[in-house]
């Protein structure tokens, strides 16, 4: 019986679609930056949508739910078989999930010319074909402990389906939809970062000068994930400032301290690294602004969606694991070169500014400043990475 490995160099299809990272690492990078153009062509120009959503919710759409997801399916398509053990799904399954998901994407920017439910249904479809075909392989392989993932994968395409009902009836961009989605990719990347973020860090470290060690998993973070859940459902659901301030500044204390027992500082001279403690810093840092909001100019309700979480955690982290990933599954060196740490910079500096937006929201030239650093970031990724994504692998499997 053929292992796992001789069957993957057994596979002469497209490369492209080798693996799950490929097309949807390269779908992701691409529309980030392509949905950014027109997000600012909306601000700058006034450009109106073909979408039967308003453009901010549109905007808050496409990048919680369909960037984010993309980034998801080729994380979870590429990690799963190395959780269990299996064949990955490739060729024209795989390429069947990615038009999918690149259905959804076209349906939605033109909904105003297609039948009400269509781009509803495609849409979310995607992550429930994508929950059943990663369900599946969790079984088959009995990797038990990766359940949970399944479920916030689950829960997110159910608060996709709510948004659109908000949207579509009201405001999406105040609704219960766009928290839950936000509350579960906070989740999903706490519990992820969690794992590799210190795994991560301590592999390289120990090459390094002798000096401080990332903490291994212990009561600890498992006290910061119940903190940090219970106020993200908080948030997501009640979000009153009463109800929901005390314990977001718990758990944006809690993350922090997490945060800082993996010893990120010494990660300095990778930057390959280092960007995944950045990314994480934006998790309690939203927390924060959701404790403190009320004195906070801009950030005046508990229930508006931090840019530290929509931009900073969301864009960085998934960045982060964008650029590892592809290098590391394609048989390249983990270093990040002068490009990468370029990619890396004008991400940073387009959360940098958005943020500084919403102190400032009589400044636009925040947000358009934020737009353009992001376009070029993501666009230098798609650049830079689109070789990789259509060569084979530099060593074998």
């Amino acid at each position: 019986m053929k292992t796992t490995s001789e069957q993957r160099r057994a596979y002469t299809g497209p490369i492209f679609f080798s693996r799950g990272f490929r097309p949807f690492f390269f779908a992701a990078g691409l529309w980030a930056a392509l949905a950014m153009v027109i997000w600012v062509l909306v601000m700058m120009r006034g450009m109106a949508l073909p979408s039967r959503m308003s453009a901010v919710d549109w905007h808050l759409h496409e990048f919680v739910f369909g960037y984010t997801s993309a980034v998801i399916a080729g994380f979870l398509l590429t990690a799963v078989p190395n959780w269990t053990g299996r064949m990955p799904v490739l060729g024209w399954k795989l390429a069947g999930l990615a038009a999918l998901w690149l259905a959804g994407r076209v349906m939605v920017l033109f909904s105003a010319y297609l039948p009400v439910l269509l781009a509803p249904v495609v849409d979310v479809s995607f992550i429930a074909v994508l929950a059943l075909v990663i369900g599946r392989e969790i079984v088959a392989g009995k990797n038990w402990r990766n359940l949970k993932v399944l479920i916030i994968l689950l829960l997110l395409g159910l608060a996709n389906a709510v948004f659109y009902i908000e949207a579509y009836l009201g405001a999406g961009f105040d609704g219960y939809g766009i928290r839950a989605g936000v509350a579960l990719i906070m989740l999903l990347i706490m519990v992820v970062g969690g794992r590799i973020i210190p795994s991560f860090t301590r592999n390289w470290l120990v090459r390094q000068q002798p000096g401080r060690l990332p903490v291994a998993f212990n009561g600890f973070d498992r006290l910061v994930m119940v903190v940090s859940a219970a106020a993200l459902l908080l948030w997501a659901f009640w979000p009153e400032p009463v109800v929901v301030r005390p314990l977001a500044g718990l758990a944006a204390a809690l993350n922090f301290a997490r945060l800082a027992r993996w010893a990120g500082w010494r990660t300095a001279a990778e930057p390959l690294l280092a960007i995944l403690h950045i990314g994480y810093f934006f998790i309690p840092y939203g927390f924060l602004t959701v404790a403190l909001g009320i004195w906070l100019p801009g950030i005046a309700r508990a229930g508006q969606i931090p840019h530290a979480w929509s931009a900073g955690a969301i864009g960085l982290v998934t960045l982060a694991m964008l650029t590892r990933t592809s290098l590391g599954q394609s048989g390249r060196p983990l270093r990040a070169t002068a490009a990468i740490t370029a990619i890396y910079l004008a991400v940073f500096l387009a959360v940098v500014l958005r943020i500084l937006g919403e102190f400032r929201p009589d400044l636009p030239v925040f947000l358009q400043a934020a737009g353009l650093f992001w376009i070029l970031g993501f666009a230098g990724f798609v650049l830079y990475y689109t070789p990789i994504f259509f060569r084979p692998r530099s060593k074998p499997l």
